[in-house]
């Protein structure tokens, strides 16, 4: 019998002053003065026609996302989260998440911000380097991202992330220990340091840039590694480490195979419908002009997870994780037995991918570095 995980809410804005060549998210370059309060409208009005699939639980997290949602006024990034308030409870302790780019006049709306309910900022600095953040395609410079943190101390946000990138074209060792250092010296709660990757149909997808070889990426993570755990950061996911107690409870809930609610261009949502038996995943109307045409639903496409699945798409989630993986949680939230995955596992284990405690399962450290292969196992099946 499915069990229901606890729900999130995550909430697209899709624009951005320009499109960054690595970008491959939904994000539109911002063309004229913005639709805020009309996006706002038919944000709450796609919350209102998903309602039925929170099935009663409160938000345990809201994140917005984009694009650049620190581009939304302060109206209506209040107008917002009153709205969400006033159709959904929300835990005491919620966290609310925005994304931000830290050129000066967005870092200014920070306290505003805070002020309508957001209570932990996600600032995309992505290097403190000009050259490589012109290359990047970045709208801000070193300074303007080093006033943004200071910022987020200044009106005392309970916590905020900085974004950085590695692997960057022509990044030497010493450029992103650099980019590292400079935000440790920021010291933000929280650091997502993730690889670029080429995605495809981005301007970096038709003209590559050049980017170091597997040697070099390799001794960046490990000295970068070593740099953020010096520093007090803990690597709780793949790519993301926090001071202890300050990890990013939204992806913790992704990750650990919880529900979430997507409202907003493209956004994407996961339910579990206990009665019927089913997992399903929703995502909407991806351009803004469809999904503010009125009288058009926002829904674009509803699927539901197929029982072969399951088993590969809580794995792909649960291992990004550096905690041990509760065997209670997999037949809770995929409503199959263990043994559907014990003779898969038990490969994992003889490779040593994994180790077996009991009640859970843990990644090895090969585990982490070979995660593909793991995964390979669940598709082989």
């Amino acid at each position: 019998m499915l069990q229901l995980p606890p729900l999130s809410l995550y909430i697209h804005i899709p624009w951005c002053v320009q499109k960054c060549p690595y970008c491959d998210f939904n994000s539109h370059a911002q063309k004229g003065e913005l639709p805020h309060q009309e996006y706002v409208a038919a944000l709450l009005d796609d919350l209102e026609q998903d309602l039925p699939m929170a099935q009663g639980r409160p938000l345990h997290s809201i994140f917005i996302g984009g694009g650049t949602p620190s581009l939304l006024s302060v109206a209506a990034m209040q107008a917002l989260l009153d709205g969400v308030r006033a159709r959904l409870p929300l835990v005491d302790d919620c966290e609310i998440t925005m994304e931000a780019n830290p050129g000066t006049v967005e870092a200014e709306k920070f306290a505003s911000f805070r002020a309508a309910g957001v209570n932990r900022i996600s600032i995309g600095v992505q290097s403190f380097q000009q050259q490589k953040l012109t290359r990047l395609g970045r709208i801000h410079g070193p300074d303007e991202a080093r006033a943004a943190a200071a910022l987020a101390h200044a009106i005392a946000l309970p916590t905020f992330n900085l974004d950085l990138m590695h692997g960057l074209p022509d990044q030497s060792l010493d450029d992103a220990l650099y980019d590292l250092e400079q935000a440790i010296t920021c010291a933000p709660p929280h650091i997502s340091w993730y690889q670029l990757t080429i995605e495809p149909n981005t301007a970096f997808a038709s003209k590559p840039p050049r980017l170091p070889d597997d040697e070099v990426l390799w001794e960046i993570y490990e000295r970068g590694h070593a740099l953020l755990t010096a520093n007090g950061y803990r690597q709780y996911e793949i790519s993301a480490y926090a001071k202890e107690g300050y990890q990013c409870r939204h992806n913790l809930n992704y990750w650990r195979f919880g529900d979430y609610l997507g409202i907003g261009c493209g956004a994407h949502g996961k339910l579990t419908l206990p009665a019927e038996g089913q997992i399903v995943r929703t995502a909407k109307v991806k351009h803004p002009k469809g999904y503010l045409e009125p009288g058009r639903p926002y829904l674009d496409q509803r699927w539901v997870v197929e029982t072969d699945d399951l088993p590969l798409e809580f794995f792909m989630n649960r291992f990004r994780l550096f905690e041990p993986v509760p065997k209670t949680e997999f037949t809770a939230y995929t409503g199959l037995s263990l043994e559907r995955v014990e003779s898969v596992l038990a490969i994992a284990q003889s490779k040593g991918l994994i180790t077996d405690h009991g009640e859970s399962w843990q990644l090895t450290a090969l585990g982490h570095r070979y995660l593909n292969v793991l995964l390979e196992l669940f598709m082989d099946e």
